[in-house]
């Protein structure tokens, strides 16, 4: 009789046996199905939050301009960037604000001109990675910030107090005179924020007080000052603390051998992507203890069950069955069952890593949320949640393959002992 057919006959002649065997298949199949969802869910949320938290680099340089840093902000491993260059501008149609300190000697000290520049204007390409911004000590009231949207638009960020003095709000426009004091460039303001900085005790010229800070695009900057050239520093958003050389090494290249500063600040990515890293190592080891520890209980199972069957093995050798065909007889047994163990599997293991997913990375996000944080970028869209657990077809393949892989493992080993088998001495000792 053919040894698969053989196989099929002892499977339904003990149900009993296979009802166990396929219950502890199933223990086996659904925990490695939940370990590669954990996996996946973690791979994904790591994705995501390198995606919106980053690694914010920030580089400074006399040498450098905003055409240099467009072509640094165009490499592939910059998500976002942002450069920044100040100027000072004079107001037309609206009333800047002054010092309310005396200010010392009088009104002797500076000229018309540099009293009129009572703007401090920074040009920004995406205003949401200034560090005041991620900080949280500056928030937008009303309406949005500058985003790359914005680089040929005459669009203005204002702050509060400004805002408040001269009753402006989203929609409203506003002019900015430039150096020279003969052109002007309307503003159309899109937002309004708070800058928690308080005015200063003592008198400071009008360009420095935080509520004559504006932020504009690069090019509405570059329109009032044409001659400014150099930017204060820029930004750049990466993913990983890992490709910070990497960027290093073109700014080496865009900026020459001069010297510039080059600062990685990884502190929100640690707190939020290594413990989710974390998780994930968990996932690969629980993965591969259950494929051990799945081999070793089943090939414990057949090992008895070898011993149990003596006879029948004994009868079929002594009439001239082949060795192999016996161990490949269990190995169609436990097969068979593994099987129909991964779809049960496929229903129980989404329930059981959603649960698992919810509890592991919820732990790890609420131990590395609280208290206060360090100096450094925070991102307000950071992943809050655990991602859903969705069992894919890979999945599935994976957990089969382990599966029947277990199921050879657990009966070629304990196989072993078939082919030390002989059949007169089965049938002397059963006598």
């Amino acid at each position: 009789m053919n040894f698969v057919k053989r196989a099929g006959l002892s499977l339904r002649a003990r149900k009993g046996r296979t009802a166990v065997l396929l219950g502890i298949f199933a223990v086996i199949c659904t925990l490695l199905l939940g370990g590669f969802l954990l996996q996946d869910a973690t791979a994904r949320q790591e994705a995501d939050a390198q995606r919106t938290i980053g690694v914010d680099v920030t580089l400074k340089g006399k040498s450098l301009t905003p055409a240099l840093a467009d072509r640094l902000g165009s490499s592939p491993r910059v998500h976002r960037y942002n450069p920044r260059l100040p100027v000072e501008a004079g107001a037309r149609g609206i009333e800047p604000l002054e010092s309310d300190v005396p200010r010392p000697g009088g009104n002797r000290a500076g000229s018309k001109t540099r009293r009129s520049l009572s703007l401090a204007l920074n040009g920004v390409r995406d205003s949401g990675l200034l560090l005041p911004f991620s900080y949280g000590s500056n928030k937008i009231t009303a309406g949005r910030g500058i985003t790359p949207a914005d680089a040929d638009r005459r669009v203005a960020l204002v702050e509060k107090r400004l805002a408040e003095k001269n009753g402006l709000k989203a929609g409203d426009t506003l002019r900015a005179l430039a150096a020279d004091g003969k052109s002007t460039v309307p503003l159309t303001v899109v937002g309004i924020f708070r800058d928690s900085t308080p005015d200063p005790t003592r008198w400071t010229p009008p360009h420095l007080l935080p509520g004559n800070t504006l932020y504009v695009p690069v090019r509405t900057v570059q329109q009032l000052s044409p001659g400014a050239a150099d930017l204060a520093e820029a930004v750049f958003r990466i993913g990983a603390p890992e490709q910070a050389e990497q960027l290093h090494a073109e700014a080496r290249r865009l900026l020459g051998t001069g010297s510039f500063d080059f600062r990685v600040n990884d502190k929100a990515y640690k707190d939020q992507v290594r413990p989710i890293q974390r998780v994930g190592t968990i996932a690969r080891l629980i993965v591969q203890l259950i494929a051990v520890a799945g081999a070793l209980i089943l090939g414990l199972i057949v090992m008895l069950q070898i011993r149990e069957r003596r006879d029948e093995l004994g009868m079929l050798l002594s009439l001239g069955e082949k060795k192999w065909k016996l161990i490949g007889q269990h190995t169609v047994e436990v097969a068979a069952v593994a099987l129909p163990a991964v779809a049960v599997a496929a229903l129980a293991g989404q329930i059981a890593a959603q649960q698992a997913g919810d509890a592991l990375l919820g732990h790890q996000e609420s131990a590395s949320s609280p208290g206060p944080r360090a100096p450094g970028p925070r991102a307000p869209d950071a992943p809050a949640d655990s991602p859903e657990m969705r069992v894919q077809p890979s999945d599935l393949g994976k957990v089969a393959g382990i599966g029947l892989g277990i199921s050879l493992v657990s009966t070629v080993v304990p196989g072993i002992g078939i082919l030390r088998l002989h059949p007169r001495s089965i049938l002397t000792d059963s006598e």
